[in-house]
């Protein structure tokens, strides 16, 4: 049974053509002055048009025809003087052509660059392979088209005003010929537009596809020599291809379909008005006045009418579709996490609060989620290479200070990556404070610094605030002397100081970084060798600073010192993993000893050369072990030890 009542309206589809016309009204509105000057510059062009068939119609009818020819020759002169204006306005109307178009280009560049900034920051890479692609190629076509479009359509209205305005001042009777054929050739045409349309977008998302493809392989050339997987590459590569390759055969087709409808503007009303004439002289049309309707369609109206068919099926379709492809809304947030990890997650970092949902009375009592987790995660830089991360389960607390340490080539600058979410595991999950990982979230969570710091050319204070815009003096102030910024500044002279990056020394800029991090204060720092070029003292220093925060810190330690001042140690040799405290890897971890021996041999002279401490000291830090495991070789003690201590490790892995 229906309900009683209006009907609901159906809501409109948001078409392409309605996001551009969205965006293209403050456009215009913007530049309403722009607009009305290339109007009056136009209406020379009208005045042209009207001249040209009036003149040749007065010429015969009141000069050559009735034995005048002095009349007949001033009426021609008049048609041809009146073209002289029609230059005039072409010199205006191109001077203000730019008053429209190079707006448009320097918008949609200045969007394409915030949408590759902002995909850099918070989203994928693959926005900026479509953002080079809008930038260096879409802009152009937009500019070009918007320029194409705007003096076609003004060209048309003006001609056709003009026409019109002729054939209604010889005999209004002209109207009934000439308009039915224009009429069933626009509707032809316009029937074309969506499809010419769906066919531009899929065409121009070939192109993206295919240029983003491009972009991965000249990253990725070394990894696809060595994985062994040149030939899938070529095939993938040849798809894109072929797929690009369609679209644009389908776009030629229906280009062809508007054939028709140009022949029914153009050629239909000339044919039709010959047709028509003798009826038309019966009843009273004088020959000039059916000369100049010629004149009126085969010199004004149906080239203006051509001329806008043409651009609005080429250039037009393809304009709608790349503005489109700037307009278009930012790809929605992944969907929630399911309501048992919701239910574990802290609250947003804004203070928002989750939906409140029933919980145990036992809930209250829970521990604060992990800053960062690692389940299972196994990471290969190929199909066929061997994992560098294989299995690894590790979990990192709130205020954590954990060490990785490990031979070169280990795998520990990937488990940094991976950690910080640049590169994504081959399998596994990653999450950061119960949820999983969403690059949208990787500036609020975590700083990775890397053994080469990014510094660049501005002030010392720009540089310490670049993660952190609203930081006060004072904060700088405070974070240059933990980290030990001291020297620097004095040297510099002021935080407003100029840096010129090439005349600071590798450890100079290692401090900058260091302090950039330090004002952040994110929930998770990773540090990838990013002390390497400091002595022992400043990397001391700088070290304790950033483990002071409230944050959890990772180092990936290339001295043994880094090893002890933390609270946790991870041991990495490829897949093989141990993760302990410094006293509890002495005992189980060769490599480690390997390590110890190899980086401090003076450290364990001193100790009489025993590399296994007191047995009170692995007592007191043995309380701070969390939890780590492996595919392989990832437990520490054994038996019920491992129970209590939050040890796990999983089966070996498959030799299949």
């Amino acid at each position: 049974m229906k309900a009683n009542g209006p009907t609901a309206p159906r809501p409109r589809r948001d078409t392409a053509l309605r996001r551009v016309a969205r965006e293209a009204r403050p456009f215009l509105r913007a530049r309403t002055g722009a607009v009305l000057r290339l109007a009056g510059w136009s209406l020379l062009e009208f005045a042209q048009t009207f001249l040209s068939g009036y003149g040749v119609a007065r010429a015969l009818d009141d000069g050559f025809l009735a034995s005048r020819p002095a009349t007949g020759l001033c009426w021609l002169a008049v048609a041809a003087v009146a073209v002289l204006p029609s230059v005039l306005a072409a010199r205006g109307v191109f001077g203000r052509l730019a008053d429209l178009v190079e707006p448009l280009r320097d918008g949609l560049v200045r969007r394409a660059v915030s949408r590759a900034l902002g995909g850099a920051l918070g989203r994928s890479g693959d926005v900026s392979t479509r953002s080079l692609s809008q930038v260096t190629h879409q802009s152009e076509i937009a500019r070009d088209g918007w320029a194409g479009l705007v003096l076609t359509l003004r060209s048309f209205a003006f001609t056709a005003a003009g026409a019109v305005t002729g054939l209604l001042a010889l005999a209004p009777a002209l109207l009934l010929i000439v308009l039915p054929p224009l009429a069933v050739g626009a509707a032809l045409f316009l029937a074309t537009l969506p499809p010419m349309a769906a066919r531009q977008r899929a065409y121009l998302a070939a192109d993206e596809a295919y240029a983003a493809h491009a972009g991965e392989l000249a990253a990725s050339v070394r990894d696809i020599a060595a994985a062994g997987t040149a030939g899938r590459t070529v095939a993938e590569s040849g798809s894109l291809a072929e797929a690009q390759l369609a679209a644009s055969r389908s776009l030629a087709r229906w280009s062809a379909v508007r054939v028709l409808a140009l022949a029914v503007c153009g050629r239909f009303p000339p044919l039709l008005l010959l047709l028509a004439a003798p009826w038309l002289l019966r009843n009273g049309l004088t020959a000039g006045a059916l000369v100049g309707a010629l004149t009126y369609l085969t010199q004004a109206l149906a080239p203006a009418v051509q001329a806008l068919m043409t651009m609005l099926g080429t250039a037009g379709g393809r304009l709608v579709v790349v503005l489109d492809r700037f307009t278009d809304a930012p790809p929605p947030p992944e969907d929630d996490p399911p309501q048992a990890v919701r239910d574990s997650a802290p609250p947003p970092a804004d203070g928002t609060a989750h939906p409140a949902v029933p919980a145990p009375a036992s809930s209250a009592r829970r521990a604060p989620a992990p800053v960062a987790e690692l389940h299972e995660v196994t990471f290969a830089y190929g199909p066929r290479a061997q994992p560098v991360l294989d299995r690894l389960s590790l979990t990192i607390a709130p205020g954590e200070h954990l060490a990785v340490v490990g031979p070169s080539g280990s795998g520990k600058s990937t488990l940094a990556a991976v950690l910080a979410g640049v590169e994504p595991p081959t399998g596994g999950a990653v999450r950061w404070r119960g949820r999983p990982v969403r690059a949208a979230d990787a500036t609020s969570v975590r700083v990775l610094l890397p053994q080469h710091a990014y510094v660049f050319s501005g002030s010392l204070r720009d540089n310490l605030r670049y993660l952190s815009p609203d930081a006060r003096d004072r904060e700088i102030a405070d974070a240059a002397e933990a980290i030990g910024l001291e020297p620097l500044l004095s040297r510099l002279g002021s935080l407003d100081a100029d840096i010129v990056p090439d005349r600071l020394s590798q450890g100079e800029r290692q401090l900058v970084a260091l302090g950039r991090a330090y004002l952040a204060a994110p929930p998770l720092l990773i540090l990838d060798e990013a002390t390497s070029r400091l002595d022992p003292a400043a990397e001391t220093r700088a070290e304790l600073a950033c483990a002071a925060l409230p944050g959890a810190l990772v180092v990936v330690a290339h001295r043994l010192s880094s090893a002890r001042r933390a609270g946790r140690t991870l041991v990495m040799d490829g897949p093989r993993t141990r993760c302990g405290t410094p006293a509890q890897l002495l005992r189980s971890s060769a490599l480690y000893r390997d390590l110890a021996g190899l980086w401090e041999p003076e450290d364990a002279e001193a100790r009489g050369g025993g590399l296994v401490p007191d047995a009170r000291d692995a007592a007191a830090v043995a309380g701070r072990l969390g939890t780590v495991g492996t595919g392989q070789d990832a437990s520490i003690g054994s038996g019920d030890e491992d129970e209590e201590r939050g040890v796990r490790s999983s089966p070996p892995p498959s030799p299949v």
